[in-house]
């Protein structure tokens, strides 16, 4: 599903139990669809929150209740301090440092924890949870910085930053981009702060819900990446004058892996009437033998896949998950658990960083190839239109190389280093916040590395005139002559760069393929 039709089907998202979908997660945080709590998750908070209050009322402590929090659990605190024990627990948390991240992640965020307190096992008052569906739907979105969660415990910083606007206190960002005091925007916007009582500070920032957010939002961008990274890649298998022999099914057949099949099954769906590859095939075509960056593309490709779908399936059950510490079971009981670690999201997040630093660095070896001469069966060096006045795309391969190059930095994995924290309480912590911080600039470079290999590929289409590209690369290419000029003398390339990858972003050309040839799997 498109960007678009996600925004135009999910105007308005209810959230109950089970809870949201990855859809729905994208379409609250980026296309401003409002939520809507059902009659059945406000029965379910406020039975769990009667279980609360009797605990909250019992002389005997319970943790998160009547005590302190983390390393201070044993201490019992007082029924009158109970009120500024929530206060306190939020200001003292919501201690993030840096720049602000990105309103989509603040709302996923957001939109992820409501989702938790929906089901019922958190404890949490139902006004509490209007406040953050209040805040959603007016488009009043808390400064949350960039550092601050550990991946343990929750998110802790980021979500406390959250719950810190529920309360009218901290700063955040309204819909015209302008940051305001949250008292303040909460007051225009006719909502009222929350005063937090007994258990509902720590059931606001026990959760996975900013790492979790990132990943969802990864995954929906990385499907349609590696589609595009398919067009991509038919577009230089026809410049390179390539072969598709290669992707008949019955040789993908012999090795049975998913995502190596979808790959090659798209890549025959692109070039199956392209002029190119029929120029030099048949008993005569010696192109049997391509480069692997051409030849192995949809085992690499295919295999980013797989771990896309592994990735998607650690997302969905921690969907379907309630996270929170302490948390009210179905029988009543409260009871202190583990399960706030960010260990399975952190590692797939850090999987895909992995995969398409991989996939990016073949995108980048088929860019090189059709600038060099000696390689490029043909073309002229660079590209270029009068070789040696003009340096053609010379350095636009230099920018996808230092983009690879950033990509295999981000793919060095956060979630295998640990800093203990809370006086050794908290003595091993998943990373699983930075972990997804990575991952958006690997899947913003990963873009621009699949842009300027098609805007390198549709220069060296065009120049082995009168050869015609197939349907489906055609329709890519004639898209991106609507912003990016064809061959010819050297001019300035950032913006014709810039062009093309606000195109792979939005889908544009992605979307003119399947117009023209249908879907791509």
């Amino acid at each position: 599903m498109s960007a678009t039709s996600i925004a135009t089907s999910m105007a308005k998202v209810v959230i109950g139990i089970p809870g949201l979908t990855p859809a729905e997660v994208v379409a609250i945080a980026r296309h401003g669809a409002t939520v809507e709590i059902s009659s059945e998750a406000r029965a379910a908070m406020e039975s769990s929150r009667a279980t609360v209050d009797e605990l909250a009322a019992s002389p005997t402590p319970a943790y998160g209740i009547s005590t302190g929090f983390g390393a201070l659990a044993t201490k019992h605190i007082d029924p009158e301090m109970r009120a500024q024990l929530q206060r306190s627990l939020i200001r003292s948390h919501a201690a993030g440092s840096g720049e602000p991240v990105e309103q989509e992640v603040v709302r996923a965020m957001m939109a992820l924890r409501l989702s938790t307190m929906c089901t019922g096992r958190t404890g949490i008052r139902a006004t509490t949870a209007d406040a953050y569906a209040a805040l959603l739907n007016a488009q009043i979105t808390p400064l949350v910085r960039e550092y601050g969660s550990l991946g343990c415990s929750g998110d802790l910083a980021p979500l406390s930053t959250c719950a810190l606007a529920v309360m009218g206190e901290g700063e955040v960002r309204l819909a015209d981009g302008s940051v305001v005091d949250a008292g303040v925007a909460l007051k225009d916007a006719g909502i009222s702060p929350i005063e937090f009582v007994a258990k509902e500070g720590l059931a606001l920032i026990n959760g996975t819900d900013g790492m979790l957010g990132m990943l969802i939002m990864a995954i929906s961008d990385i499907d349609a990446l590696l589609k595009t990274v398919d067009l991509s890649t038919a577009m230089s298998i026809e410049a390179l004058l390539g072969t598709d022999q290669v992707f008949a099914e019955e040789l993908h057949a012999l090795r049975p892996q998913v995502g190596q099949g979808l790959s090659a099954q798209n890549l025959r769906h692109l070039l199956g009437d392209s002029p190119f590859v029929k120029s030099h095939a048949g008993h005569d075509d010696t192109r049997v033998q391509d480069a692997y960056s051409l030849r192995c593309a949809p085992q690499v490709a295919g295999a980013a896949r797989d771990t896309v779908d592994h990735a998607r399936l650690i997302a969905s059950r921690e969907l379907a998950s309630a996270i929170d510490n302490p948390v009210v079971l179905p029988d009543g009981r409260v009871r202190s658990n583990g399960n706030f670690h960010g260990a399975p999201v952190a590692y797939v997040l850090d999987f895909l960083a992995i995969v398409i630093a991989d996939v990016a660095s073949m995108s980048e070896r088929r860019t090189d190839r059709m600038l060099d001469k000696s390689r490029s069966f043909g073309l002229n060096p660079f590209l270029a239109d009068d070789p040696g006045v003009d340096s053609g795309l010379m350095i636009a391969q230099y920018t996808q190389a230092g983009l690879v190059s950033e990509m295999k930095r981000l793919a060095s994995p956060a979630s295998v280093d640990s800093i203990p924290s809370s006086a050794m309480q908290e003595d091993h912590v998943s990373m699983g916040w930075h972990a997804g911080r990575k991952l958006r600039r690997a899947v913003d470079a990963f873009a621009r590395v699949i842009a300027i290999e098609i805007m390198t590929a549709g220069r060296a289409i065009d120049m082995r005139a009168p050869l015609i590209p197939s349907p489906g690369t055609g329709a890519a290419l004639k898209v991106l002559r609507t912003k990016v000029q064809g061959p010819g003398m050297d001019r300035w390339l950032t913006p014709e760069i810039e062009a093309t990858v606000e195109m792979v972003k939005s889908q544009a050309l992605l979307t003119a393929v399947e117009r023209e040839i249908g879907e791509l799997v």
